[in-house]
């Protein structure tokens, strides 16, 4: 078995994937925000190249973004009173979190030298499209997805679980353990009671994102009400930083939760916003990305575009169609088995699962990084 799963390579696992979309480090944290609204990735790549300058620069992503990055940035104190200030600077400032989640691998690479990357850390493998493109090709195309003259594409871990689950069989002996008897339950979690400040968990949501796990929402006993996922809110918006510095973690699971926040809930946020002398700060942060997007529609009044109530929330009909995320955590028993957690998180598009008693206490957490450690192990023995 272990023979056979080594002979697949890299290249096998991204066939059919699309290319990366991507930006260079030197663009503005504004424009990284228009092409969020307008991909339907929930990340973007971030490359140290400059293709205006030079067509054949070498090039190397160097991390990824998403909406929940500028979230948390918009966050930071220093960033609140002059959010339109904070979205012109580079987009270096939001890579210091995610740097060391992303490796170039070479297509030839084995699926065994893929899985022990990321359980070293690697979120993201890097890796080129088997396709040559021609200069003349290459001046035509959008010079965003091409460096050094090839394609990119993700490989993340859900896509080599998902290549695991389909030859479950030949896990045969370690697929029907449960996941305790497995010793792959993380007792150290991350976690902000319900009635606390979301702005408490700001910390703890880039580190969940950096992670790819998420943040429990627990009540005074420990038992588990809901989640802020990452994954959830990356579909928001930018304003959704207003509604993380004004309400309680409670509170923030509605307002991210599909569908959007209800009018009462953002009067809230404009009413508490006003009362943490914050009032100006939906109004900047869309002078800081009405000139690098398309506004949709252009004949709104200024009193409309500048108003909290019509713009908190806001989304592009690209940015919509990604709202499929609830903020329900999915949860799993200390019985249950590995391939029915496995199918579990693959099932719900996650890349944990929740480990909880029969009275709703949070166990622990299960990722797929424990999950590619316990399969690697059993690889190993086999060989």
């Amino acid at each position: 078995m272990a023979i056979s799963l080594s002979a697949y390579q890299v290249a096998d696992l991204c066939l059919g994937k699309p290319p990366l979309r991507s930006l260079s480090s030197s663009c503005t944290v504004a424009a990284a925000l228009a092409a969020l609204k307008s991909a339907d990735d929930t990340f973007i790549s971030v490359w140290s190249c400059d293709h205006k300058r030079n067509l054949d620069c070498d090039c190397v992503c160097v991390g990824k973004v998403c909406m929940v990055d500028i979230i948390c940035y918009l966050c930071k104190k220093e960033n609140t009173s002059s959010p339109a200030l904070a979205l012109n600077k580079p987009l270096s400032v939001l890579l210091s979190d995610v740097n060391d989640g992303v490796r170039h691998v070479d297509p030839s690479a084995s699926l065994l030298e893929a899985i022990d990357l990321m359980i070293q850390g690697a979120q993201n493998l890097v890796v080129p499209i088997r396709s040559s493109i021609s200069r003349r090709k290459q001046l035509q195309r959008s010079l965003t997805t091409i460096h050094n003259a090839q394609e990119f594409c993700w490989l993340t871990q859900e896509d080599v679980l998902r290549f695991l689950l389909s030859s479950i069989g030949l896990f045969s002996p370690i697929a029907p353990l449960p996941i305790e008897t497995l010793g792959i339950i993380n007792t150290e979690f991350l976690s902000v009671e319900y009635n606390s400040p979301a702005s408490s968990a700001i910390a703890a949501i880039s580190r969940s994102l950096a992670d790819q796990t998420s943040v429990a929402v627990v009540d005074d006993e420990g038992s588990l009400i809901g989640e802020i996922s990452p994954l959830t809110l990356a579909c928001c918006d930018e304003t959704a930083a207003a509604a993380i510095l004004t309400l309680s973690a409670g509170d923030l699971m509605a307002y991210i939760d599909c569908g959007g926040p209800t009018e009462d809930m953002v009067r809230v946020v404009e009413e508490k916003l006003k009362e943490k002398k914050l009032k100006g700060m939906l109004k900047e942060i869309m002078a800081g990305t009405t000139s690098s997007q398309d506004v949709s529609n252009s004949s709104s009044s200024d009193e409309e575009l500048s108003s909290p109530t019509t713009t908190l929330y806001r989304r592009t009909s690209s940015h919509s169609g990604r709202m499929a995320r609830r903020a329900e955590a999915v949860v799993c028993h200390r019985g249950s088995s590995l391939v029915a957690v496995m199918i579990q998180a693959i099932t719900r598009r996650v890349n944990y699962v929740w480990v909880m008693e029969d009275d709703c206490s949070v166990v622990g957490i299960v990722t797929f990084a424990n999950m590619l450690d316990v399969f690697r192990e059993h690889l190993e023995s086999l060989i």
